[in-house]
């Protein structure tokens, strides 16, 4: 297990060098879900996401001689500027190996605070093997993005302030990849507050720990795209399995359009920009996958490096998930008027056209007929039935595009 003084000399330790990130409560969420909900701004922190914290311990309490031919690691993208971060503070070499779907600004980023990137492997498993070959190579340390004890310390001092801030919590939901965060969080709580809940959240498409506490052992899991980038792992940590077995409460999945839901409503209700991985908190209790809660509930946002590109595309599923963006197919006549006809039908039901795209040249219509794309903005699910129902009304074709 992880000894609970570790995470007493990590706090004392980063006190000065990490920010003591925001506690916010949410007054919309709140409303909405029955009971008080707060958010631990970790995407607020130093290098946009709690990692920092781990890395930081880990190096600082390593001898000087250990740091002198550089460290070494692998990471989606949060680890590898926390280490890169740490490594250009105390003047040492640091090189990480990332995957080569690892976000752009997350690369940049990284080789910013001054590191060597190296992009190999389809996912952080297999970038993780490349750097673990390295640093036999290189002799250089090895600084681990999760199983550590000394970073699974740093990252519980995000449950440390947790409780000074809000001696009277109740349940804390906290993102997992490869176990290190929510191992150290629930270490720092529940050693003074056994009574609060603490839930682990993963992505359905790396369900890793799900699966793991399923089986009884590690098991590595299938792997697919997802939001959640940065807990995207196949195999958990050895040392953080056991302490998330005994310590953490309960771990639930989330989908992907959940966590797409939850990153824009973070961004409209509370103004935080939260990555895929960060958010997963939130999509768990918007979908009612964290059970009934008893009372005050603090939701980890994990981190806030998202790339614009990626922003743009979550937006769109979430604005869909929501019911606030329709894409329709409309077969019409092919004569005058028959487009300016569609618009204003559109328009009787107060529906926003965003995109049209008119396509004659299809082999698909018969003569005579055009096909119309339409992208719309609505108002909720109440509002797309509205608007094919009265569209169907008006003897129009519609096929809603998925």
């Amino acid at each position: 297990m992880l000894p609970y003084t570790l995470i007493q000399e990590a706090s004392d330790r980063l006190k000065k060098r990490v920010r003591r990130t925001e506690l916010i409560h949410s007054h919309h969420f709140s409303e909405r879900f029955g009971f008080p909900l707060l958010f631990k701004c970790e995407n607020l922190q130093r290098t946009g996401a709690f990692k920092i914290r781990g890395a930081l311990n880990f190096m600082t309490s390593q001898p000087r001689e250990a740091l002198t031919k550089g460290v070494i690691t692998a990471s989606a993208g949060n680890h590898a500027q926390g280490v890169a971060f740490s490594a250009d503070l105390l003047g040492v070499q640091a090189t990480v190996f990332m995957p080569e779907s690892t976000p752009p600004q997350k690369v940049q980023a990284t080789k910013e605070y001054g590191a060597d990137v190296v992009l190999t492997g389809r996912n952080f498993d297999e970038a993780y093997a490349a750097a673990v070959q390295a640093q036999k190579e290189t002799g250089a340390l090895f600084v681990h993005p999760f199983d550590d004890p000394l970073v699974m310390a740093g990252q519980g001092t995000i449950g440390l302030e947790i409780l000074d801030e809000l001696p009277d919590v109740s349940a804390i939901l906290v993102p997992i990849g490869g176990g290190g965060l929510i191992a150290g969080i629930a270490t720092a709580v529940k050693e003074t507050h056994p009574h609060v809940r603490i839930i682990g959240i993963e992505s359905k498409a790396a369900p890793s720990m799900h699966y793991s506490l399923r089986k009884g052992k590690i098991t590595e899991a299938p792997l697919t795209v997802t939001l959640a980038d940065g807990i995207a792992v196949k195999r958990v940590g050895r040392n953080t399995f056991p302490i998330i077995r005994d310590l953490v409460d309960d771990v639930v999945l989330v989908e992907e359009e959940e966590i797409a839901l939850a990153i824009v409503g973070l961004l409209e209700r509370t103004k935080l920009l939260v990555e895929g991985a960060g958010a997963v908190t939130l999509a768990a209790l918007l979908n009612g996958k964290a059970g009934k809660l008893p009372g005050k509930t603090v939701c980890v946002l994990s981190g806030g490096n998202i790339d614009v590109k990626t922003i743009s595309t979550v937006v769109e599923r979430g604005l869909v998930a929501a019911g606030r963006y329709l894409k329709l197919q409309v077969v019409l006549d092919d004569i005058p008027g028959s487009l300016a006809g569609l618009a204003t039908e559109v328009a009787a039901v107060r529906a926003n056209i965003f995109l049209i795209n008119h396509e004659r040249r299809s082999l698909d219509l018969p003569l005579g007929k055009t096909e119309v794309l339409l992208e719309l903005e609505t108002r909720g699910y109440e509002h797309i039935q509205e608007i094919i129902g009265h569209l169907g009304r008006r003897g129009y074709e519609v096929d809603v595009v998925k």
